[in-house]
């Protein structure tokens, strides 16, 4: 169980605002991904992961290889989110909401996320979005993740974090983040990052802008994670949106 008077759970949103945010903002607009600093502690790491197994806690549990997504196993947290993973996802809407709105006004669309993530939630309720999008994942030996995008509906956050549990070559081998970008008039282009633990990955949920000779176009993007080649490989996947 997580102990949410632990120093560790508690400084997690000072960690959040700490990053530096001007390159975190210039490399999602380069890239449409950017990695964040050290965020959550070993120990909050190993808690969070440790939760997989309290069942009680996820409203659905999703097999993979059964809806031809990839291979592997992840659940759903209800809206009863454990107290740092609701303090890290409320730590990061202030930061990110910025960027959401430059990213709109470059591609001339609405921009309907208010300053309060609880106002936004109820937006997406009221929309027929109501049920929590929180991901725990869990991958092991052979497992993989189909390339995606995390789109439940209307109501749409266009930046989500990823944040790595577990040790990169200690715990687990494989299993990189990969993104790809589908590029105007052209081939589309990938890339892969190695999540270290406790780290986030801040990263593009469906578009982001490009910028081009006529101004500002769309990119479409996508995200997936390579093949495990060995050991367990688990993450936390936080969502500003809530699901249909």
């Amino acid at each position: 169980m997580i102990d949410t008077a632990h120093p560790a759970d508690t400084r997690v949103g000072a960690r959040v605002a700490a990053g530096d945010w001007d390159a975190i903002a210039a490399e999602l607009d380069e890239h449409g991904h950017a990695l964040t600093g050290r965020l959550l502690t070993p120990e909050a790491c190993r808690d969070i992961a440790a939760l997989y197994d309290e069942t009680d806690r996820f409203r659905a549990t999703i097999d993979m290889a059964r809806y031809r997504f990839g291979s592997g196993q992840y659940r759903y947290f209800t809206h009863e989110l454990p107290d740092v993973v609701r303090d890290v996802r409320e730590a990061f809407y202030p930061l990110l909401l910025p960027i959401a709105r430059d990213w709109a006004a470059k591609l001339d669309k609405p921009a309907p996320w208010p300053d309060s993530l609880g106002e936004w939630l109820e937006m997406c309720h009221a929309a027929g979005q109501a049920k929590s999008a929180q991901i725990l994942l869990r991958y092991g030996p052979g497992d993989w993740n189909a390339l995606h995008r995390d789109v439940f509906g209307d109501m749409l956050f266009p930046l989500q974090v990823v944040i790595g549990l577990d040790v990169p070559g200690a715990d687990f081998t494989g299993g990189e983040f990969i993104m790809t970008e589908q590029r105007p008039r052209a081939q589309s282009r990938g890339s892969s990052t190695t999540l270290p633990q406790g780290h986030g990955l801040i990263f593009t949920t469906r578009d982001r802008p490009v910028a081009s000779k006529r101004g500002w176009s769309t990119g479409p993007m996508r995200h997936g994670v390579s093949t495990v080649r060995s050991g367990r490989r688990y993450t936390l996947g936080l969502v500003f949106h809530d699901a249909a």
